[in-house]
Order: C-alpha cells, then sequence, then structure tokens
C-alpha cells in the first residue's frame, strides 16, 4: 500500500512495432498536456526525471497525486492515454516511416500500399499489346472476308488505275535492265576476245614477213573495235545505273507509301465493318459505349486513310515527271551509242560520252593515282 500511494498515476508509453519508443515520455506529456483540456495533467505537479523513467519497471513513470476537480471522485492511481490529436500524429508518424522504407527498398512491416507510379509502365506496355492485338484481329478479318468475296472495300478507281500502271512499268523496267545487263556482260566477253585476237594478229605481223601488212590490218581494226566496245559499254552501264536508280530507289520509296496506304485501307475498311455492324444490332445502355468508342475509332482511321491517299497521289505526280525526264535522257544515250558503234563512227561516239558526262574507267584505274587526285 505504501508503494501503491507513492506511485499516484501511471501513463502508458506508445512504442513503434520493433519495440523502440516512437517518441519520449518527455515529448508525449507535453503534447497531451496542451492538446487536452480540463482533465490535462498538471506539469507543475508531474515529477518526470531521468532517474525516475530509468527506476521505474515496465513502463511505470512515477508522479506526484493528480487533483481532480470538486464535481469529480479522485482515485490514486489513473491510466493516461493519448488523446485524439496525439494518436493522429503518431500514426502520421508511423505511416511515413513506412513510406520511407518502402522507397530506400529496407524491409517493412504491415501491410504495404503500392503507388500507381509503379504500376504505370506495365499497365502501358499491356494497353499497347491489347490495341495491338484487337487492330491485328480486325485487319485480319476484314482481309480474309474480301478474299472470300464476303465483305466490302473503299476503292479510289482513278488511284488504283495510276497504281496497277506504276507495278507494271516498274516490273518491265526491271526486264528491261536485265537485258541491258546480259548485252553489257556479253560485250565485255567480245571485247575481251577481240584483244586477244588483236595481239595474235600483230605477233603474227612480226613473224611472217611476206603477211607483215595484212596482219597489221586485221591487228589494228581489233584495237580499234575493242577500244570503241570500252566507250560503248561506259554508256551502256551508265544507263543501266541510272535506269536502276529510278527503279530501285524513286519507285521503291513510292511503292512503301502504297503499302502505307493499302495498309492505311484495310484498318478503315475493319473499322467501318465494325462500325455498321453495331449500327444494326440493338441500342441499349451497354452498346451505346461501344458505339461511340467505335465511331471515335473510324473517325481517327477515315482521316489517316485519307491523308495518305492524298500523300500517294502526289507522289505518284512527281514520280510520272521526275520518270520522264530521267527516261528521256538515257534512251537518248542508249540510242546514240549503239548507233555510232555500229556505224563505226568513233567520233560521234566519244561525243555522245561527252555530251552526258559520262567518264570511263581505265582497265586497271579503279582509284585514281595521287598525280590525278591533285
Amino acid at each position: 500500500m505504501a508503494e501503491e500511494s507513492h506511485r499516484s498515476s501511471a501513463a502508458e508509453i506508445p512504442v513503434t512495432s520493433n519495440g523502440d519508443l516512437d517518441q519520449s515520455p518527455e515529448e508525449v506529456f507535453v503534447r497531451e498536456s496542451f492538446s487536452s483540456g480540463h482533465g490535462a495533467l498538471n506539469l507543475s505537479e508531474t515529477c518526470v526525471t531521468p532517474s525516475n523513467f530509468a527506476s521505474t519497471a515496465e513502463g511505470i513513470i512515477e508522479s506526484g497525486p493528480y487533483k481532480g476537480s470538486a464535481s469529480q471522485p479522485t482515485s490514486p492511481v489513473a491510466p493516461v492515454a493519448p488523446s485524439s490529436v496525439v494518436a493522429g500524429r503518431l500514426a502520421r508518424s508511423a505511416s511515413d516511416s513506412q513510406a520511407e522504407k518502402v522507397m530506400k527498398g529496407q524491409p517493412q512491416t504491415g501491410a504495404m500500399v503500392i503507388a500507381d507510379e509503379f504500376k504505370s509502365p506495365a499497365m502501358e506496355k499491356l494497353d499497347l499489346v491489347r490495341k495491338w492485338s484487337i487492330n491485328t484481329y480486325k485487319c485480319t478479318k476484314q482481309i480474309l472476308s474480301e478474299k472470300w468475296g464476303r465483305g466490302s472495300r473503299t476503292v479510289d478507281l482513278e488511284l488504283e488505275a495510276q497504281i496497277e500502271v506504276l507495278r507494271d512499268n516498274k516490273r518491265k523496267y526491271e526486264h528491261v535492265v536485265k537485258l541491258a545487263q546480259t548485252l553489257a556482260n556479253q560485250l565485255s566477253q567480245m571485247m575481251q576476245t577481240q584483244r586477244q585476237l588483236g595481239d595474235a594478229f600483230a605477233d603474227l605481223s612480226l613473224k611472217s614477213p611476206e603477211l607483215h601488212e595484212e596482219f597489221s590490218f586485221n591487228a589494228d581494226t581489233q584495237k580499234l573495235l575493242s577500244k570503241n566496245g570500252e566507250t560503248l559499254l561506259g554508256a551502256i552501264n551508265f544507263f543501266i545505273s541510272s535506269v536502276n536508280t529510278l527503279v530501285d530507289k524513286t519507285i521503291e520509296d513510292t511503292m512503301i507509301n502504297i503499302k502505307q496506304y493499302e495498309s492505311s485501307r484495310v484498318e478503315y475498311d475493319a473499322y467501318r465493318t465494325d462500325l455498321e455492324e453495331l449500327n444494326l444490332g440493338p441500342r441499349d445502355a451497354s452498346t451505346m459505349p461501344k458505339m461511340e468508342q467505335s465511331q471515335q475509332q473510324f473517325q481517327i482511321h477515315r482521316e489517316k486513310y485519307e491523308k495518305m491517299r492524298n500523300d500517294v497521289a502526289i507522289k505518284l505526280k512527281f514520280l510520272e515527271e521526275n520518270k520522264v525526264k530521267v527516261l528521256h535522257n538515257q534512251l537518248i544515250l542508249f540510242h546514240n551509242a549503239i548507233a555510232a558503234y555500229y556505224a563505226g563512227n568513233q567520233q560521234q561516239l566519244e561525243q555522245t560520252l561527252k555530251q552526258f558526262h559520262i567518264k570511263l574507267k581505265m582497265p586497271g584505274g579503279d582509284a585514281p593515282s595521287w598525280l590525278e587526285e591533285s
């Protein structure tokens, strides 16, 4: 009884989940005194010292006697619990410490809430995969429907005719380039044979005094033909290179735009068909959101289709102008070079190469010497 009278009151000290003191006893009691009303502790009558705290067993702090009001009964020992304000501050402090542990990657206790920022990258990738799958399914369905004759397709008759002409011309130009390359290879072999034949005639002219003049004439003729063949071969190779550039770069660039246009056309028809099917079905609260979303997607793909159609039309117009200009010059070059070669007009053949700024490569002279570069 003497010990109980000596301990007039007791207070509970809050601790954290790991058993450490969340706040010092002095801070708890000071905050309690300011936040509570008439039932607060009198700080002048409360004795909290480090020596008392060290000697207190099981978290009991000794304090002076509590004097209540006249209308309230007094008790020798009364437990003091933190008020709602203190409890809220303690809860916020604990939640802040848990959040810091989460951000630092330290282990924590209790429930953990994952922020939306950690979920957003995965959710965005999943959403992209979902949209790609839906779009691929719709386009595949549209293509199969068109092949089976069950679905309708949007057709621009004028543009489709121009595209078909371009594809046919591309195949014919590639065939012309292939034939010209064959001619160049055959001419190169013939030139090699003419050079060998001219060397053989020149050797015989030296070893046959009685036929020296005849062998010399034939040797000079074969060497002249070989030289003119080199000039013609330079013109043919220039023709092949120019037409190849037209086919493999200029026309192929337009063909890439045409493929993109056709893909946008398939997407447009796929979403158009989807919207038409929804319009034919019932209209209620469950289908109206789908119809609105389908209408938005249809509008987006229609604008994309119209933009690609205009781009392809402009590309075809400029391609036609460039094609006419390039082929006009190259066909004149090819004709004049062939005609001058078989007519034996060496001067006209060389003039043709100068007209088109064609420089012949000397045998074994692929790289110019340092004297030519200077």
